[in-house]
């Protein structure tokens, strides 16, 4: 409405945007009636209601007929405008929908031939990794028979020695086992494989891979881990005893160092098949568990072998001198494992990383704890010892001690002669063990080229010579 024309209508309180019509129609039923009559009297607010609209109706059709001009002008400039924005939007559509159909035939459908060429490309590549997979586990399959047929002494052909001789392919065949040791662990790495950027990933789903592996790999794998424990189980670098001390037949530079050799195989064949614990990257954190526990069965045997034979003869007297002589073979067999192992580094390990101070030489002596340089620290850490003498001697003076107190406890004959020859037993035994300190040059050192008979001395043995008499006299002063 204009400003200065008259009007009855309360524009304002319409245009309030708080305004009610509930609250409206009450204040206008309030203001034309008393409250308090009844009934109440509405057809003065309705006449007044639609009198405001009436209003309302007259004022709106005089200002759209004073501006329907301005209006129609307006509405007309509206719909050009659209129109005109209608025609550019139509035009533009078609020239994206253009665009679309030129790009989906030059690229898209491109595309999907290139990636239909990608797919069957990255199917091929797989295919020819997996052909160039299950290719190279068959060779290392036939690698691994040949190996196995050397350590067996199934080769048709006899070995040839170096001056041209024909030698025992079942004898040197041990030679084959570090190599049959580096196949198999070629193998298991293949089919360990889980992720496709690993060499031999998906072997698993072929036939023959799965023979290959289920049938040969895994019997090929004990059979090795059998035939390396059981040579050091059988190592021995001294002959026979007599009763004065010395070799019977002596050992030869040839036996021992054939039998030096047999046990470095053995030994580097079983640091290799030794399970890998999981998160192990170094050779530094790899401790062989397979060989660790051949070499403590190797000691523990000798250690009980030996407690039962004296044992025995402390209840036969007459046997003791036996019994006392090969208990120092023993114990001299300790002695040069305990040198070989010195002089062995670890071979390199396929699955490892070398650390630097793998580069280093090895030093003849090394605390324990240190750095394994060699296979002899593992072994002394595991045994918690510095010395594998003196280990062998503390464990078997320990085990004799209730033995020999058994023998006095039951009574008779032979506690009495134990009491009665205590001062020879304690002669005897200080003797065998100086005795086997004693140790023939050349099964010491074979592997620098020296030949000859001449026995060397070993550490100086006093302490545990004063164990070994005080388990055995000890209980016969009681």
């Amino acid at each position: 409405m204009s400003e200065g024309e008259p009007s009855y209508i309360d524009y304002e309180a319409f245009l309030d945007p708080e305004f009610s019509p509930a609250g409206f129609a009450n204040s206008l039923v309030l203001s034309t009636n008393n409250a308090t009559d009844t009934p109440l009297d509405l057809s003065t607010p309705l006449s007044r209601v639609l009198f405001d609209l009436q209003e309302i109706d007259t004022h709106i059709h005089g200002l759209t007929t004073k501006s329907a001009l301005s209006l129609l002008s307006h509405t007309q400039d509206q719909t050009a405008a659209a129109e005109h924005i209608l025609q550019e939007t139509g035009t533009q559509i078609t020239s994206v929908t253009q665009g679309y159909e030129r790009l989906e035939k030059e690229v898209l459908q491109k595309w999907q031939a290139a990636d239909e060429a990608r797919i069957a490309a990255e199917n091929s590549l797989a295919t020819v990794r997996l052909a160039r997979a299950v290719a190279r586990c068959l060779g290392l399959g036939r690698q691994l028979e040949s190996q196995v047929a050397e350590l067996t002494g199934r080769t048709t052909a006899p070995a040839m020695s170096a001056d041209g001789a024909t030698t025992s392919t079942g004898k040197e065949g041990f030679r084959a086992l570090e190599r049959a040791a580096i196949t198999i662990l070629h193998l298991r790495q293949m089919f360990s494989a889980s992720s496709e950027e690993d060499e031999g990933y998906g072997l698993d789903r072929v036939k023959v891979t799965r023979t290959l592996r289920n049938e040969f790999v895994i019997p090929a794998d004990n059979m090795v881990k059998a035939r390396a424990q059981q040579t050091i189980n059988r190592f021995s670098l001294s002959s026979p005893m007599t009763t004065s001390g010395q070799s019977s037949v002596p050992s030869s530079y040839k036996q021992a160092r054939e039998a030096r050799s047999r046990l470095a195989t053995a030994a580097a064949t079983l640091y290799l098949l030794s399970p890998i614990p999981k998160g192990v990257v170094t050779t530094s954190d790899y401790k062989p568990e397979l060989l660790l526990s051949t070499l403590q069965g190797y000691m523990q045997t000798s250690i009980i072998t030996s407690a039962n034979g004296l044992a025995k003869a402390l209840s036969q007297l007459p046997t003791m001198d036996r019994a006392l002589a090969d208990i120092s073979t023993r114990c001299q067999d300790i002695v040069g494992l305990e040198s070989i192992l010195r002089n062995i580094r670890p071979p390199s390990h396929p699955l490892l990383s070398s650390t630097a101070n793998d580069d280093q030489p090895a030093p003849e002596t090394e605390t324990v704890g240190s750095t394994q340089a060699n296979l002899l620290q593992p072994l002394l850490q595991a045994l918690d010892t510095a010395s594998l003498p003196s280990y062998f001697w503390r464990s078997l003076a320990s085990s004799l001690t209730s033995r020999v107190q058994e023998i006095i406890n039951r009574g008779g004959v032979s506690a009495r002669t134990l009491r009665s020859n205590r001062d020879r037993l304690k002669a005897e035994i200080k003797d065998c063990v100086m005795r086997a300190s004693q140790v023939s040059a050349t099964n010491l050192l074979a592997e620098k080229g020296r030949s000859g008979l001449d026995m060397v001395v070993v550490g100086n043995w006093e302490r545990e010579a004063t164990v070994m008499v005080s388990a055995v006299i000890g209980p016969l002063s009681r």
